[in-house]
């Protein structure tokens, strides 16, 4: 906080979620717990979403292409006007991490729940991520950001370097993340292809083709660190989750904590992920990723200004509400509790397990109904959704069902839960990532926590399905079930928007939503989850 900046108290009264599917739904929970009336936005794919009926009000906003609708600024700050909404939380992707955003909230006197803008700015750039944190006193990965900082010009800059740093090094995007415009490079001769590889894949995905390169860290971990930052000065880390099992970058599993952090490790990693946090004048959740080397070395990847995908497993350690303290600090509280409280508090192990509508071999989509769903319970399994049996999987999002996240007074307790809960789960209609998971968790490597980010194309025999015997046999009843008699609650589609929704008519016909006094469907029971 800035020494001309005193933090004033400012009580939140309605929440537009500028989001959809789980996290949508996750962030509602929360505020519809402390009172707070709550917003929906809707594509014209989302009319029956979760998140719509869920919400107090719900607006809609354009055509299925998430760049006419959840992208568009204008018409998030429309629906904030048109239904008086004094806040917006953003969730993850969209517009998260979209620093105009947050300024044309803030011009608008509407509160944006989440970092401040020249925090995203300095964060949302790779290279100027790295000078910062590294000026902070966290460790980064050797490497070169190029002249001026501004990335390689040519082939010839970047091969220089990389001889400099010395082989394999890594390609990667300044704008980006996700994988997108990273090449691994051995060799020399490798370098040429892969830079413009490079170049063309972050130009075409962030429209910004800078690249700039860092040393490769040969089987490393991911491991990342939650952080909580208030308006009056107070920065805590909420301990580390391990997330090395991926899939082209992308997460597929986190656990919390990671099998190899020691308490010493642990502290280490904290200081310089509160460091980094500090060093941009942070406020609220962020979490700062690094690489962990087999030696023990931990190296900054990249802070990501906004909730985690993965925030689950570490509100299940420490018994906490990551939403609601996200609205506490956004309000101007400070944060509950200290370092030491949190240290004292953090108990267990958790797991979760990110379900898609997938072909579990090719990794594919899968969009279409879901004919079927029986969703795991018990002791400390938790499934956060954005889907209900008679739901469309649309073609245009990410193709997440859930996040299937669970807790045991040890990993091995968890383990075990989660295996339990996985051989619960039954989805039907479309193909999802179940069986994968089933057999990741079953894995020697995982079991014992040997694992790194390269296990999932390592392992890959060993982890791809195989429909044969009885699980070939319930595949083929299953189909034949749903082909002779579909679900009933499919009619829930034609069931028309919810009540209170731009949707039905009931908008100022620009898709604004007017308020209502009818409770939503959702909670009426009348379609959807509840039927």
């Amino acid at each position: 906080m800035s020494a001309s900046t005193s933090p004033s108290f400012r009580p939140i009264r309605r929440v537009l979620v500028a989001n959809r599917g789980e996290i949508a739904v996750r962030v509602m929970r929360t505020c519809q717990e402390r009172g707070i009336e709550t917003v929906a936005v809707f594509s014209d794919a989302d009319r029956l979403a979760p998140h719509v009926l869920m919400a107090d009000r719900a607006v809609h906003i354009g055509p299925p292409m998430a760049r006419d609708s959840y992208l568009r600024i204008d018409k998030i700050l429309e629906a904030c006007a048109a239904t008086g909404a004094d806040a917006v939380h953003p969730g993850y992707g969209f517009l998260s991490e979209n620093e105009d955003f947050v300024e044309a909230c803030t011009e608008r006197g509407i509160t944006f729940i989440g970092p401040r803008p020249h925090a995203m700015r300095l964060m949302g750039s790779k290279t100027m991520a790295r000078e910062t944190v590294s000026r902070a006193g966290a460790p980064v990965v050797p490497g070169d950001n190029g002249p001026g900082g501004n990335g390689f010009p040519s082939v010839e800059a970047a091969l220089a370097a990389a001889k400099k740093i010395g082989f394999p090094v890594l390609l990667k995007a300044a704008a980006g993340g996700g994988g997108k415009g990273m090449r691994l490079v051995q060799t020399e001769a490798e370098l040429g292809p892969a830079f413009e590889g490079a170049r063309r894949e972050a130009g075409g995905a962030f429209g910004d083709d800078t690249v700039y390169i860092e040393r490769a860290i040969i089987r490393p971990r991911h491991i990342e660190i939650q952080v909580f930052a208030d308006a009056h000065g107070n920065v805590v880390h909420l301990g580390e989750r391990d997330c090395s099992i991926q899939r082209r970058h992308q997460k597929v599993i986190e656990e919390a904590p990671s099998p190899v952090v020691s308490a010493e490790l642990r502290a280490r990693m904290g200081a310089s992920a509160v460091a980094a946090a500090r060093s941009v004048d942070y406020l609220g959740a962020g979490t700062v990723e690094f690489l962990l080397g087999a030696d023990g070395e931990y190296y900054f990847l990249e802070m990501n200004t906004r909730l985690q995908v993965e925030h689950p497993v570490t509100e299940l350690i420490y018994g906490l509400d990551l939403v609601a303290w996200q609205l506490d600090v956004a309000e101007g509280k400070p944060l509950p509790l200290t370092q030491a409280e949190l240290d004292a508090r953090r108990r267990g192990h958790a797991v979760e397990c990110r379900v898609y509508a997938e072909d579990p071999v090719k990794f594919l989509p899968s969009p279409g109904r879901i004919t079927h769903l029986r969703v795991p319970d018990g002791p400390y399994v938790r499934n956060d959704s954005g889907c209900y049996e008679g739901a469309e999987i649309p073609v245009h999002y990410d193709p997440m069902i859930s996040k299937l996240v669970v807790w045991g007074e040890d990993r091995a307790a968890a383990v075990a839960r989660m295996r339990r809960a996985l051989d619960e789960y039954v989805v039907r209609g479309i193909e999802t990532n179940l069986p994968f998971h089933r057999l990741c968790v079953r894995h020697p490597q995982f079991l014992e926590g040997h694992y790194d980010t390269g296990f999932i194309a390592r392992e890959a025999a060993s982890l791809t399905p195989s429909a044969t015997g009885d699980a070939l046999d319930a595949a083929l009843i299953a189909l034949a079930l749903d082909t002779a008699a579909p679900s009933g609650r499919a009619a829930a589609k034609a069931g028309g928007a919810p009540a209170g929704s731009g949707a039905n008519g009931s908008g100022n016909g620009n898709g604004a939503a007017r308020p209502t006094i009818e409770p939503s469907a959702w909670r009426s029971g009348l379609r959807g989850w509840r039927t």
